[in-house]
């Protein structure tokens, strides 16, 4: 079985797809469930934030994996697969863990260097795996990919250096020292929204939310870090939006929260909106209010795509060479991985052929002294472990080295393993069927199709 990697971003699709194909966080399960009772997927999880959505998949096989995916991505977004299909981006076997790698790292997102995304691929998993769709081999991808994560952000500096979506969206409302600010969502993205606007100097922030304990809970953080901090019920919200000067919008709902009716006439003040919700939290129709500006995550990406990242070029190269060798490493181990059954599986067989002779002899010499006996015995064991050392080794050291020659079927040709007794040896020792993971090519190797949608 085989990694594949299915999704859409702000790279390959407008907001208004991504938001269609988003998946709230209160329907998670169910598809995961859903792709994981796919007839072609094993394991499965998804990655959903404001401008990605990523479906992380143990296939048996390419297209039926991918197809598998994209039926249960096109139902829950109300959506022909042929509609979809021109928005992805596929990634299989290496290219897949390149990508994933890639993403962690904060490569692939909208802000080159961000670190939020590291948080929310574990969060992914943490969700995944409470769901029971985490096997073993997708959780040592995502516990390779963590860390290799929190490498790149440490030794290349770009943790420090990437900004985050919610910066660059508050960068539009100008100078924001002693400014009021409104936080819509009590989430994640919300706490970090009161970071940064802490960080801006704000001179108070309110925080409204369905439920109101979450919200308080992040007034009350706001207030601690010294920021004048308040919480109301959503009942509210056009009153503390009259109040404010900025908004930052983040609930996660399926719909938008923030209507024309809750802004009221400015008098001549000026108000920003930043929607950072995926479906969209705010209506665009707000946008037509005298003395508002609307910047939503579009508006963020053609930001982004104007600037341009000469800045961190140097640090996001040398953090492509990190994740280069990380990937080479990761293919090695799984390599050595995929051989070791079968080595285990000779071991055990030539134990079982010297436990045939050694009864063998005990009938032919039922006389013989029991001394003489073991000792025989030890002798005979020593001389069929030497024998099997050196090539046992070699073998698993090729394995790590060569890529696209099968070893562990060569053994079991030239030893006459039965086929199924690797995958018998690999359930006892690991307690689960282990999934193997086909080595193909790391970007530029032999694919069903090209992933690469950069």
């Amino acid at each position: 079985m085989s990694v594949l990697v299915i999704g859409l971003s702000h790279r390959t699709a407008d907001l208004a797809t991504l938001e269609r194909v988003a998946v709230p966080a209160a329907e998670l399960t169910k598809v995961l469930h859903e792709l994981q009772q796919a007839p072609h997927i094993g394991e499965v999880m998804v990655v959903s934030t404001c401008n990605r959505i990523e479906v992380y998949a143990v296939v048996e096989t390419f297209h039926g994996g991918l197809a598998d995916a994209v039926d249960v991505l096109g139902r829950q977004a109300g959506l022909e697969p042929a509609a979809l299909y021109d928005n992805l981006y596929v990634h299989y076997a290496g290219a897949a863990v390149e990508h994933v790698f890639s993403v962690a790292a904060g490569l692939d997102s909208m802000v080159v260097g961000e670190t939020q995304i590291l948080g929310q691929v574990r969060a992914a998993y943490a969700t995944a795996r409470e769901a029971g769709t985490v096997g073993r081999t997708l959780h040592e991808l995502i516990q390779s990919t963590l860390r290799v994560g929190k490498r790149v952000h440490t030794e290349t500096g770009l943790g420090a250096l990437g900004a985050s979506v919610v910066s660059e969206a508050l960068a539009a409302a100008g100078d924001l020292a002693g400014r009021r600010a409104l936080i819509v969502g009590a989430g994640s993205m919300g706490a970090l929204a009161a970071a940064q606007l802490r960080k801006a100097g704000v001179g108070g922030v309110i925080v409204a939310n369905r439920t109101e304990a979450n919200a308080e809970r992040l007034a009350a953080a706001c207030a601690e870090q010294g920021v004048p901090a308040s919480a109301v019920p959503m009942a509210e919200l056009a009153s503390a939006v009259a109040a404010a000067d900025v908004v930052v919008a983040c609930t996660g709902a399926q719909g938008a929260v923030l209507l024309p009716e809750h802004v009221p006439a400015r008098a001549g003040r000026p108000l920003v909106i930043c929607d950072l919700g995926l479906p969209r939290d705010v209506d665009p129709a707000v946008a037509d209010h005298a003395g508002v500006t609307l910047v939503d995550l579009e508006t963020v990406r053609r930001r982004m795509d104007a600037e341009g990242d000469t800045s961190t070029a140097k640090q996001t190269a040398r953090a492509a060479g990190i994740i280069l060798d990380e990937v080479r490493a990761y293919l090695a181990g799984q390599r050595s991985a995929e051989v070791t059954p079968t080595v285990t599986a000779l071991r055990r067989r030539a134990a079982e052929v010297v436990d045939a002779e050694l009864l063998r002899l005990d009938n032919r010499l039922p006389d013989l002294d029991t001394d003489v006996r073991d000792e025989l015995a030890r002798t005979v064991r020593r001389v069929v472990d030497k024998l099997l050392h050196a090539p046992t080794v070699r073998v698993k050291q090729l394995a790590a080295e060569t890529a696209g020659t099968d070893y562990a079927n060569a053994l079991r040709e030239l030893f006459g393993l039965d086929p199924q007794a690797p995958a018998a040896v690999s359930s006892v020792a690991a307690g689960a069927k282990h999934d193997q993971i086909d080595q193909r090519g790391i970007r530029n190797g032999p694919s069903p199709v090209d992933g690469e949608a950069e």
